[in-house]
């Protein structure tokens, strides 16, 4: 994210205009019953924020209490319940132990090789956990190291990852779909001195070598000691004598008791890197004790989240929301997670709604790509599965065009499951706007309102709060628990980014454009970036693409802009059909009027073309930058390491030059 490409406030152009009131026997039994009560909560939130937080800090566990709930003395470098002392690993596993909840289901994990299957449980994985945390001592690890974790989404992930913090070493989780180069930018930029990986892991009935990815990376990362390697394949790998260990062997050789560390509420936790474009990647660095209370407060309220509950969330850990979505929020709870291995589709189009299924899910997080992809498919598929356990849907990522929301709603939910649309950040930490199930109605595409101590403004280029149902940008104008504490080793970086556009006002910026209705919902543009600036009128592709998704014909779109030698900028638009669909060359026409009719003519796509797939990272985004390459007829340049499909690339080259 820059502030440099940032010129104009975005134009408005796509209305929503239907909603659905929260459903009375869910609003009956949430943790929120009433619009009321949550305007009364949010109200004391910004109004005597520290009395607030500290009375939603005592619901964690504290070693000792702390001294100042917030200290704003040297902005942006807020700090949180300095003085105290709390342990995240505690938090999640060791205070349910005196519990009912010590022989509960924390996790339940499925490979994808069908039949593979675990289920962890509290106490179970808390010994698992102090194992591993003493292995790491063992190998030198002290508090305030950096551990880095490449591993494939099985138990050993959560494992690692609650061990570090036992400990007080920071982790930093390498996403299992990245690249040997991916790799030494983040182990070298963190200075790791253990890698965590596996032989192994499976992606669509294929091994990934992760093993081979780490052993390639490390002839160029000096600060590495040793890896500890899972054998999750048992497909032989090398082995360095002296620095390469196997799990399974040291775990064998461990105590299964390890105390966890009476930790500073600032101390670091982990370490996640986000990568832009171009540039080194810029290493978030997110501290314990505001970081937990913001996970396990949003995922107590936003997510309803209730004993008996069964909890999924489809992303990797190696992202923030499986940080906070599968493990820190969801545990804290003390909920049972749901942890997935492979592809939603793999070996079929239902694989999702078979786990949900399977394990009576109740509570189901994912995100607006995946959706798309779903719908694409066809409803038959989810129609196979019974899904009557699922009380509540959500989804995460990035906005969610109206049409996938209702799709969603219909087929997934029944029309019986509230829909929680959750807007926040790597750098947030946790949910910063959202529709609190049971309390707020839901709007198709809107984010809703925002969560408690969140102060939100929507403002122009110079700070000025712009006009109800005027887009600009998305800035948040208070510290929260939370947020991010600095870049790792740049702190210039980090208040550069994050700060400068508007150091004068104190603001945080998001890099996102929004608008505010009349209600005061909050619908979310999109990044900045993705902007299309069209004979001056600056257009959110997000609003484009979901035009053309209302389209029947359309299952997925994504809009990029390109040199127009009129216009200044055109309008590209690259579009996928559902399954079994073949598109003609009329369709074309057919769309751009469409968009016409949707929003304007100034948003008519000036091409279409019509592709079998889109260039998406593992996670389920769109590489929107590729398909500006594409569109501009460039090689792609910058990070393609995430890019699930590399034959997706090749067949979009090929369909430009034929």
């Amino acid at each position: 994210m820059t502030t440099e490409t940032v010129t104009t406030s975005i134009d408005h152009v796509l209305e929503e205009t239907r909603h659905f009131a929260p459903d009375p026997a869910f609003r009956e039994r949430a943790h929120i019953k009433s619009r009321e009560e949550y305007e009364r909560l949010y109200r004391e939130s910004v109004e005597q924020p520290e009395a607030f937080w500290a009375r939603m800090a005592e619901e964690l566990a504290w070693f000792k209490k702390w001294d100042r709930v917030l200290n704003d003395d040297t902005p942006p470098f807020y700090k949180w319940f300095e003085g105290g002392k709390i342990n995240a690993s505690y938090n999640c596993l060791d205070r349910h132990l005196d519990t009912w909840r010590k022989n509960k289901a924390a996790i339940i994990w499925e490979g994808e090789p069908y039949g593979e299957r675990r289920m962890v449980t509290y106490r179970e994985l808390q010994r698992q956990v102090c194992k591993f945390a003493n292995v790491l001592k063992n190998l030198g690890v002290k508090p305030g190291d950096r551990v880095a974790i490449y591993l494939p989404m099985i138990p050993e992930l959560a494992v690692a990852m609650l061990a570090c913090a036992r400990i007080g070493a920071v982790h930093s989780i390498i996403f299992g779909g990245f690249s040997v180069n991916a790799l030494i930018d983040r182990i070298n930029d963190a200075e790791a001195t253990v890698v965590v990986t596996a032989d192994g892991g499976y992606r669509r009935g294929e091994i990934v070598e992760l093993k081979k990815a780490v052993d390639e990376a490390l002839l160029k990362c000096p600060t590495v000691r040793n890896v500890v390697t899972v054998e999750r394949t048992k497909k032989p790998v090398s082995m360095v004598h002296g620095r390469d260990l196997l799990w399974s062997e040291l775990m064998d050789t461990v105590s299964d008791v390890c105390p966890a560390e009476e930790l500073d509420s600032e101390h670091p936790l982990y370490i996640l890197y986000t990568s832009g474009s171009t540039g080194k990647p810029k290493g978030i660095l997110h501290s314990t004790a505001g970081y937990l209370l913001g996970t396990y407060l949003t995922s107590k309220y936003v997510f309803d989240l209730r004993e008996e509950d069964t909890y999924w969330c489809t992303a990797d850990i190696g992202w923030v929301t499986g940080h906070s979505y599968i493990i820190y929020g969801i545990l804290s709870n003390g909920a049972t997670t749901v942890m997935y291995e492979g592809a939603p589709n793999f070996p079929t189009p239902d694989q999702f709604w078979q786990i949900c299924e399977r394990y009576s899910v109740n509570v189901f997080y994912t995100a607006p790509t995946a959706i798309r992809a779903f719908s694409k498919w066809g409803e038959g598929w989810p129609a196979r599965n019974d899904l009557s356990s699922l009380r509540l849907l959500g989804t995460v990522g990035e906005p969610i065009n109206p049409e996938a929301w209702m799709w969603y709603y219909q087929h997934i939910g029944q029309q019986n499951c509230p829909i929680v649309d959750t807007w926040w950040q790597t750098e947030t930490g946790a949910i910063m706007i959202t529709t609190l199930p049971g309390v707020m109605e839901m709007k198709p595409g809107s984010a809703g309102l925002p969560f408690f101590g969140v102060q939100p403004r929507i403002v122009d280029e110079e700070g000025n709060e712009v006009p109800e149902g005027q887009s600009g940008l998305l800035v948040i104008t208070h510290p929260w628990p939370s947020m991010l504490r600095t870049l790792y080793g740049d702190p210039e970086r980090f208040k550069e980014v994050y700060w400068s556009k508007f150091e004068k006002q104190g603001w945080y910026f998001t890099g996102d454009g929004a608008y505010k209705d009349k209600d005061g919902y909050y619908m979310i543009i999109g990044r900045i970036d993705d902007v299309i600036n069209v004979s001056g009128h600056r257009l959110g592709t997000m609003e484009v693409e979901s035009a053309l998704v209302s389209h029947p014909i359309v299952s997925e779109a994504a809009v990029v802009g390109y040199p127009h030698e009129i216009k200044g900028q055109g309008i590209c638009a690259f579009v996928s059909v559902p399954v079994g669909t073949t598109p003609k060359e009329e369709d074309k026409e057919k769309l751009r009027e469409h968009v016409a009719k949707e929003i304007g003519a100034i948003a008519k796509p000036d091409q279409i073309r019509f592709t079998d797939a889109l260039p998406k990272t593992r996670s389920g985004k769109i590489m929107r930058r590729l398909l500006r390459d594409i569109a501009e007829g460039r090689d792609a340049t910058g990070d393609t390491s995430t890019l699930e499909d590399f034959t997706v690339l090749a067949r979009l080259r090929e369909e430009q030059e034929t």
